[in-house]
């Protein structure tokens, strides 16, 4: 769990699990708590979903209506909130080539350990929406030399996201995710793959070259073989929604069950104590009194 006093490593602890020989699942989050319940369930990574940081933030549906100043903030809550590296959704860099510069150092300097730019067009929409539209490859291929530029010295991982599978097909997904590694990419991804066949076939287009799977309960992409990617060369598998769903439902039926004052009220599913457990009062308490005792 994160330490008050101790910075996040993510870059780092991610090239590590990268160089490995498994596919790492990064739960999506939406916010700090669920980021520290992803990490306390012993997941090696979070992922901040740009469509769980816009429905938790603003309370609307993922497209395009987050900045890139507010997506910062939120990585840096998670990076302060965790130990683990995070994981970030940056859109599609926030605008053009300069945009993405500085998308880039905003986000390193918020500490998350990668971050990813999709191809889609202003606004853009969830990944496993309808109507998706991109921008010519050599666009994207401009931002992706922005997003190199902009890393200098630091090891952030930079992700290349093609949106590209439902407007123009696979193998134009494939060439365009080529184009972006060559443009040097670290980590290459296309979004919403309809099938295991077509993940068989981005595995075996790139060997060698880290990919991400972006899994979405009721999505494109039905839940994958996680020991047949990890042999494909699959590093990073998002659970984008995972955690929101499960928490939007939760809320809902507890909600439902308080407005019915008629009815028996149902057990907590987590106790007071519980809570002030996961959100790690007595480490602050321990801080506390440390601090206190050194003065």
């Amino acid at each position: 769990m994160a330490d008050l006093t101790q910075p996040n490593r993510g870059p780092a602890r991610l090239r590590e699990l990268l160089a490995g020989d498994r596919l790492v699942v990064a739960p999506g989050a939406y916010d700090a708590l669920s980021a520290r319940l992803v990490e306390q369930a012993g997941f090696d990574a979070v992922y901040l979903t740009g469509y769980g940081a816009t429905a938790s933030l603003l309370g609307r549906p993922d497209v395009g209506l987050l900045s890139m100043t507010e997506m910062a903030d939120q990585c840096r809550r998670f990076v302060q909130a965790v130990a683990v590296p995070v994981i970030a959704d940056a859109d599609n860099g926030y605008g053009g080539p300069l945009n993405v510069v500085r998308t880039v150092r905003e986000y390193a300097a918020a500490g998350v350990a990668a971050l990813h730019v999709e191809d889609q067009v202003v606004p853009k929409k969830c990944g496993h929406m309808e109507g998706k539209r991109v921008v010519p490859m050599a666009e994207m291929v401009e931002k992706v030399h922005a997003m190199v530029e902009a890393r200098g010295d630091h090891d952030v991982v930079l992700i290349a996201r093609s949106d590209a599978r439902a407007p123009e097909g696979l193998d134009r997904a494939l060439d365009r995710v080529g184009a972006y590694r060559d443009a040097g990419a670290d980590v290459i991804f296309i979004d919403a793959l309809r099938d295991e066949a077509e993940a068989v076939a981005f595995g075996e287009a790139f060997p060698g070259v880290p990919k991400v799977i972006n899994y979405v309960e009721g999505g494109k992409t039905p839940f994958p073989d996680v020991e047949r990617m990890g042999e494909l060369g699959f590093r990073l598998m998002f659970s984008s929604l995972t955690a929101l769903l499960a928490a939007t439902g939760a809320i809902r039926d507890r909600l439902a069950a308080l407005r019915d004052a008629t009815a028996p009220q149902p057990a907590p599913p987590l106790a007071f104590d519980e809570f002030n457990e996961i959100v790690g009062l007595a480490d602050a308490q321990a801080l506390e009194a440390r601090v206190a005792a050194a003065g």
